[in-house]
C-alpha cells in the first residue's frame, strides 16, 4: 500500500533569485525574503496567530496548547537523517536534512524538518555556523546561529542557578548534609574555553563560601539541556529536574535537586525555553529548531516536544541526529526512542565522495582528483554505518551529497557498493539547486516507507548491567575488541547500580572522528580497545554517560578560531558566518 499523504500545491521557490555558486552561505541566505512566520504557520498548519509567540517577524515559539499530540491524534512518518563518520571534507547532514524537507514539499508532501540549535562554541570556534548550506539553508541564518530565541541562555542560567544554590546551601549550614568533596554539579557556559575545565571555587575566606574543586562544561553537555530535550511537557520537566543528583553525603547517599527544594525555580527559568521554535527554509518550508545537545558528549537529538509537534502537524517529518550514525543514530534509538516510544519510519545516511576518499587516506588537498581505489577503501566506513543501522531494523537510503567535482564513475561506485548491501544510493544536488536537487532522494525515501513500517530494535535490554551495555555498543557498533574501564569508572558503575540506576541506557561520550577513541584512525577499524575513564550519572535526563578516551565536555578553541573571520560590515550586517 502506498503512503497516504496530503497533497500540497507548493509555490514555486524563487530559484532565479539565488546568487551563483560560490557565493558565501550568508549572502545566499540574505538573498531570499522570508515569509511572515505567522502567515506561514497559518497557511501550512492552520494555526491561529495567537498560537505563536513571535520573536520579530520571521521566528517564533509555538504554544503547545494549540497542538494535539495525544496518543489518539494522527501522526506523520518520521525520517531519521544520519551520516558517515565526519571529516574536514564535509558531509552535509544538516544541509541534506533541509534539502530533503524541501524536496518532500516539492513533491507535494506536507513536511517539516526538526533540527538542533547551534551552539555559540562551534560558531566562534570550529564551524562558524550551523544552519545548513548553499541553497538548502534555514533562515534567518544570523539569528539562528547567534543567540536565537534565548533557549541556550535559559538553560545556562538554570544550570548555573543550581550551582549557586548548592554552594549557598553549604554556606548557610548545609541542612542536606552535602559533602563538598562529592558535589558533582559543575558550571556551564555556551562557549569553548579550555582554561575553565578545572578550577577551585570558594576561595577568599569564610565569607566567600567553602573551597572545593569544580569546573565548567559547555552548555550543550548540561544535564538540563538533555532534560529539556527529553521532557514531555512541563510536569515531566519539573519531575526530571527534581531527580538530578547534585552530590553525595559523607555516607555516599545521594542529594537531589528535590532535596534542596529548588526544582520549581529551575522550571520557571525554562518555561518559555520548553516551547519549540518555528522558522523556515529558503524555500519557505516550516523548520522546527529546538534544543542542542552534541552527540559526541551528549545524546545529540533535538527536543521531543518539537518532534511531537511536527509529527502532529505533518505527513512526514525529517529529523537529524548529530555526527555519524555510530553516535547520533545509536543514541536517537537507544535513548530518545526508548524514553518516548517514538520510532523512525525510514533512515537516510549522508555521505560525500570527498569524505569517503578522505576515509580512504586521501589528503584534503587532493580530494578534487578522482581516486577510485581510495574511494573503495574509504567506503568501508559507509558500509559499517549501513550495517549498524540494519542491526536496528532499518534499511537506510544512502544520500550522496554531490560536489561539483564528483565524477560519474565515483558516483556509480558508491551506488554499486550500496546496492551490494541491499540499500539504494541516490545522488542529490540540494546544496546547489535546493529542493529541486533532492526530489529524487525524497521519492526514494517515500518508496522505502511504502515497503512497510520497519520493526525498530534496541541494541540492548534495560535489564543488562551498565558495563555490559557499554560493551554492547563498543563491540557491535564500534567493532571494538574490548572495553577497558578505569578504576574510577568501575567504582562509579557499581555505585550507580547499587543506587537503582542500572536499568538506564548509556550515552557514550567519545571522539566523533573515528569508530575508535583515537580521532586519527579513519575508515572502519576493528579490534581496538575502548577506554572508559569515568562514568557520570544523569538521573534527571535518564541515562548514564561513559566518558571515553581524551574527549572533553568543555572543548577548546582551535589554533585559528572562526571568531577571527566574524564581524559586522559597514552596513551593520554580520559577515563570516558559514
Amino acid at each position: 500500500m502506498s503512503l497516504q499523504y496530503s497533497k500540497l500545491t507548493p509555490e514555486t521557490p524563487p530559484a532565479a533569485e539565488f546568487p551563483p555558486p560560490g557565493t558565501p552561505d550568508i549572502e545566499i541566505a540574505r538573498s531570499v525574503q522570508p515569509q511572515s512566520i505567522l502567515l506561514l504557520a497559518q497557511q501550512r498548519f492552520g494555526l491561529p496567530g495567537e498560537s505563536l509567540v513571535p520573536f520579530g517577524h520571521y521566528k517564533a515559539k509555538l504554544d503547545m496548547a494549540y497542538v494535539d499530540t495525544s496518543d489518539t491524534a494522527s501522526r506523520g512518518k518520521l525520517v531519521l537523517v544520519t551520516a558517515i563518520t565526519p571529516t574536514p571534507a564535509g558531509e552535509g547532514k544538516t544541509t541534506t536534512s533541509v534539502g530533503l524537507n524541501d524536496g518532500f514539499n516539492r513533491l507535494g508532501v506536507r513536511s517539516s524538518v526538526c533540527l538542533r540549535e547551534p551552539s555559540l562554541g562551534p560558531c566562534f570556534g570550529m564551524k562558524g555556523g550551523a544552519a545548513g548550506g548553499g541553497r538548502a539553508q534555514v533562515i534567518p541564518m544570523e539569528d539562528i546561529n547567534l543567540h536565537f530565541n534565548g533557549d541556550f541562555h535559559a538553560i545556562t542560567t538554570a544550570h548555573n542557578l543550581l550551582a549557586s544554590l548548592i554552594d549557598n546551601h553549604i554556606h548557610w549550614g548545609n541542612e542536606a548534609g552535602l559533602d563538598p568533596r562529592y558535589v558533582n554539579w559543575r558550571r556551564v557556559m555556551d562557549l569553548t574555553d579550555r582554561s575553565l575545565r578545572n578550577m577551585v571555587c570558594g576561595l577568599g575566606g569564610a565569607a566567600h563560601g567553602v573551597p572545593r574543586e569544580t569546573g565548567f562544561d559547555i552548555t550543550v553537555s548540561s544535564e538540563i539541556m538533555a532534560i529539556l530535550c527529553l521532557a514531555d511537557g512541563r510536569a515531566d520537566l519539573k519531575q526530571r529536574l527534581g531527580n538530578i543528583i547534585v552530590g553525595r553525603r559523607s555516607d555516599m547517599t545521594p542529594v537531589t535537586v528535590r532535596d534542596l527544594g529548588v526544582e520549581g525555580a529551575l522550571t520557571v527559568l525554562l518555561k518559555e525555553a520548553l516551547q519549540p521554535n518555528l522558522v523556515q527554509s529558503l524555500e519557505h518550508n516550516p523548520v522546527f529548531i529546538h534544543g542542542g545537545p552534541f552527540a559526541n558528549i551528549a545524546h545529540g537529538c533535538n527536543s521531543v516536544t518539537a518532534t511531537r509537534a511536527a509529527l502532529a502537524l505533518n505527513d512526514v517529518v525529517v529529523t537529524e541526529a548529530g555526527f555519524g550514525a555510530d553516535l547520533g543514530a545509536e543514541k536517537f534509538i537507544d535513548i530518545k526512542c526508548r524514553h518516548t516510544g517514538l520510532r523512525p519510519d525510514a533512515a537516510v545516511v549522508v555521505c560525500t565522495i570527498r569524505a569517503l576518499k578522505m576515509q580512504g587516506g586521501v589528503p584534503r588537498s587532493q580530494l578534487s582528483s578522482p581516486d577510485l581505489a581510495a574511494l573503495r577503501e574509504g567506503a568501508a566506513n559507509l558500509e559499517r554505518h549501513i550495517r549498524n543501522l540494519q542491526q536496528f531494523g532499518l534499511t537506510p537510503v544512502v544520500c550522496i551529497n554531490r560536489f561539483p567535482d564528483d565524477t560519474e564513475d565515483e558516483l556509480a561506485l558508491v551506488q554499486s557498493i550500496s546496492e551490494e548491501l541491499g540499500v539504494r544510493a541516490v545522488s542529490a544536488d540540494h546544496w546547489a539547486t535546493g529542493g529541486e536537487g533532492a526530489t529524487e532522494l525524497a521519492q526514494a525515501v517515500l518508496d522505502q516507507m511504502d515497503e512497510g513500517t520497519p520493526e525498530v530494535k534496541f541494541l540492548y535490554e534495560d535489564s543488562l548491567p551498565l558495563a555490559d551495555k557499554i560493551r554492547t555498543i563498543a563491540t557491535r557498533i564500534y567493532h571494538a575488541g574490548s572495553v577497558e574501564f578505569s578504576t574510577a569508572a568501575k567504582k562509579q558503575l557499581e555505585e550507580y547500580e547499587s543506587l537503582g540506576f542500572g536499568h538506564l541506557p548509556v550515552c557514550i561520550a567519545k571522539t566523533q572522528y573515528s569508530f575508535s577513541a583515537d580521532s586519527s584512525v579513519k575508515g572502519a577499524p576493528s579490534g581496538h580497545t575502548l577506554p572508559v575513564r569515568e562514568v557520570r550519572l544523569a538521573a534527571g535526563a535518564g541515562f548514564v554517560v561513559a566518558v571515553c578516551g581524551d574527549i572533553m565536555t568543555m572543548p577548546g578553541l582551535p589554533r585559528r578560531p572562526a571568531a577571527l573571520d566574524i564581524a559586522l560590515d559597514e552596513d551593520g550586517l554580520v559577515v563570516g558566518l558559514t
